[in-house]
């Protein structure tokens, strides 16, 4: 098992992954914090960090490619995925919505970020995750759920999800590394939430609407839309129709 690093309440993990990458630490290390007082999401959005929730992030080497350092991010998304099975035992109310949240009920109770870079001893990658185990912040993007409010019960302890989280990367990074990126591809679009239907994927200057087909093979969102195959590498996706309708 790689070692935990514990912090009662630091700026950001991720913002710790990446001094330490600055002085030339690729790791294997998990950063795990009680609270966060900058936490980050993706696109530089600020990720509300409640104690009671899990926030880490693991800094690890990686070999010198950075599309493939990216697709880490299915990789943790099918680990937090399987986390969340663990936890609450109904592995059919856990959707993943590309590129790199977790839904639980249809509703986000986990988001992914990562960071890569170069230093001295060579490429790094960082893997923040948070995940909503007792409390879950309000967004203006997306309804938002905690595993506790889900499910009713108390929620497991943020060490206790970490030590579970952990093993599953573990088992899918090797796969990853064992048999490609195909294996995990596979296993993410089983958990894919709106895959065959609509979805509205909203980049700067348009919004394009259209089937989710499928992930190509560099994890490219692929929409059938009425002009034909539009293939999406970064966007905000939303569903028509379903919980974010409300724009809450």
């Amino acid at each position: 098992m790689i070692r935990v690093e514990h912090f009662g309440t630091i700026d950001s993990t991720s913002l710790e992954a990446s001094r330490r990458a600055a002085s030339g630490n690729r790791g294997p290390v998990w950063l795990r914090a009680d609270k966060q007082t900058a936490g980050r999401g993706r696109a530089g959005r600020d990720w509300t960090s409640p104690l009671g929730n899990l926030f880490a992030t693991l800094l690890m080497p990686v070999k010198n490619d950075p599309a493939a350092a990216g697709l880490r991010s299915f990789v943790a998304c099918l680990a937090v995925a399987e986390t969340l099975d663990a936890l609450i035992g109904a592995p059919e109310r856990v959707t993943l919505k590309w590129p790199n949240d977790a839904l639980l009920d249809g509703r986000k109770v986990a988001g992914v970020l990562l960071e890569s870079g170069i230093n001295a001893a060579g490429r790094w990658l960082s893997v923040g995750i948070g995940i909503n185990l007792t409390h879950a912040p309000k967004t203006n993007r997306w309804p938002t759920t905690s595993i506790a409010l889900a499910t009713g019960r108390n929620a497991p302890t943020p060490k206790a999800a970490l030590d579970i989280l952990a093993k599953a990367f573990e088992q899918r990074e090797r796969d990853f590394g064992a048999k490609g990126f195909d294996i995990i591809r596979t296993a993410w679009l089983a958990r894919a939430a709106r895959l065959g239907q609509n979805v509205e994927a909203r980049l700067p200057h348009e919004t394009i609407t259209g089937i989710f087909e499928t992930l190509d093979a560099d994890g490219t969102m692929l929409l059938q839309t009425g002009t034909g195959v539009r293939r999406i590498s970064a966007a905000d996706v939303y569903f028509p129709g379903g919980a974010d309708a409300a724009g809450d």
